[in-house]
């Protein structure tokens, strides 16, 4: 469900899929913007195929969570830690997985130590996101006319330059489909809409009233980190992300265990396959789906909200495919930064050294049949100057 801008199983991005989509997108606009806007979303398709291919496998072993003390939760007050964030004592643990639900860019695990450190208890919210714009005025990037310099970096070598008149501010929004349809074609759930941005999500005519305890959705890498440096928090790593997401239990398959509804009982927003299939949006079928309340499902044993499910997380990384096999043989790995750059040879006709930015945790739109990231060691890398319908963040100190 991608996803946004890079892999959701592996980017399968081809020139021709873009520029099918792009005819979609924006019809009588520069197809160019909408190719610009829908280089993010090369992964969706991806994640059809890998969660296919995640489902079909044999013969991957599965580690069952080991058994630890349920950790004790301590929260800020303002005077004894940060209000609204919880202490994670840090320590070591397998980062990764060897799960047989796992994609490549996530092998192998690999023993990695982090720092204590305080997390934001749930996304930022759309609350919070509000008088952060009333105090500073920032304007997201969303809101901006987009910068071809910005876009280029992510297109096929040679796109000529769309006219300016074509380079208007929106955002990506998930539109779904009326019934049900191939899963190798996102053109037709996603669609490039001017005007859409945190405070209209879904496009000009949509709204977050009545939403202040949603996650914010449709912010930028440059945007979580404007708001990161307001706040005098900052960005986890993917490290850090990781530990904490999965609240203390050493390999679970979700950050609650290895059952995905234990007893019956849903964890986490997400896509629903056996009350509508994906991507259905029709009144029929129960109509839109979106994100849900901070809180609204139980917390992880740290005492965090939706580390997986609701909406995509911002990590501080620079996203390489490659990166866990390349610590693979290194030992202990002590606080990792994550790489100095970003790599991602999967993207065809996408330079593999494209900027992207690490995203955790999948989203609402994730499911059984197309996507399955809403596990703690699911990964994808994402363009930092692409807001999405289902991507929003949480930070650290």
């Amino acid at each position: 469900m991608k996803h946004a801008r890079s892999n959701i199983g592996q980017v399968n991005r081809s020139s021709h899929t873009w520029f099918t989509a792009i005819k979609l997108a924006v019809p009588k606009v520069a197809s160019s913007l909408a190719l610009g806007a829908l280089v993010i979303l090369g992964c969706t398709a991806a994640g059809y195929f890998a969660a296919r291919h995640f489902l079909s496998r044999s013969g991957a072993s599965t580690v069952a969570a080991a058994a630890v003390p349920h950790p004790k939760i301590i929260e800020g007050d303002g005077v004894n830690g940060p209000k609204g964030m919880v202490w994670i004592p840090g320590g070591e643990f397998l980062m990764g997985s060897d799960h047989k639900l796992a994609k490549d860019n996530e092998r192998p695990a690999h023993k990695v130590v982090v720092h204590g450190f305080w997390m934001d208890r749930t996304h930022v919210t759309n609350a919070e996101f509000r008088r952060f714009v009333e105090a500073t005025h920032y304007v997201t990037t969303a809101e901006r006319k987009p910068d071809w310099e910005t876009l280029r970096v992510q297109l096929p070598p040679g796109t000529p330059r769309p006219p300016d008149s074509a380079l208007v501010p929106g955002a990506m929004v998930f539109v779904g489909t009326d019934a049900p349809v191939s899963l190798d074609d996102y053109s037709q759930w996603w669609r490039f809409v001017p005007g859409a941005s945190w405070k209209h999500p879904q496009g000009p005519a949509s709204s977050i009233d009545g939403k202040d305890d949603h996650p914010v959705v449709q912010v930028s890498y440059e945007d979580a980190q404007a708001y990161a440096k307001w706040a005098g928090k900052r960005l986890p790593t993917e490290a850090e992300w990781e530990f904490a997401a999965r609240g203390g239990l050493e390999q679970a398959t979700y950050a609650w265990g290895d059952e995905f509804k234990p007893g019956g009982k849903t964890m986490a927003n997400t896509w629903d396959t056996g009350a509508r299939p994906f991507p259905v949006v029709s009144a029929k079928a129960g109509g839109a789906v979106g994100t849900s309340p901070v809180r609204t499902f139980p917390a992880n044993g740290y005492g965090l909200y939706d580390m997986t499910g609701n909406a995509w997380q911002w990590v501080a990384d620079w996203y390489r495919s490659d990166y866990f096999a390349r610590q693979a043989g290194r030992g202990t790995l002590d606080d990792p930064q994550g790489p100095a750059d970003s790599y991602d040879p999967e993207d065809p006709g996408v330079p593999a050294n494209a900027p992207k930015r690490v995203t955790r945790g999948g989203s609402f739109l994730c499911n059984v049949t197309y996507c399955l990231s809403y596990r703690p060691s699911a990964r994808r890398g994402n363009d930092p100057y692409n807001p999405m319908s289902h991507i929003g963040f949480r930070l650290v100190k």
